[in-house]
């Protein structure tokens, strides 16, 4: 029996412990959105096609798309 009753004390202080190192840790998750980055893929596409760029313009659009879409949206409205 007494050794029972010293086991007790040792069981508390070790849950004890592992929840409070529980407490402190964050789980980190790690999400994937392939699907936004081939809408942003397809949007680049449709934008190189809409405005007839030529290859090292749509390359250039690669980096500068807002440029075209503005030149482009500033035709539609003046």
């Amino acid at each position: 029996m007494a050794s029972a009753d010293s086991a007790a004390p040792h069981a508390t202080r070790e849950a004890t412990a592992r929840a409070d190192v529980q407490a402190r840790t964050q789980k980190i998750r790690i999400e994937q959105h392939s699907a936004v980055g081939l809408l942003w893929f397809a949007g680049w596409l449709f934008t190189i096609g809409l405005l007839h760029l030529p290859f090292g313009k749509a390359l250039l659009g690669l980096i500068v798309w807002p440029y075209y879409i503005g030149t482009m949206a500033r035709g539609w409205v003046g």
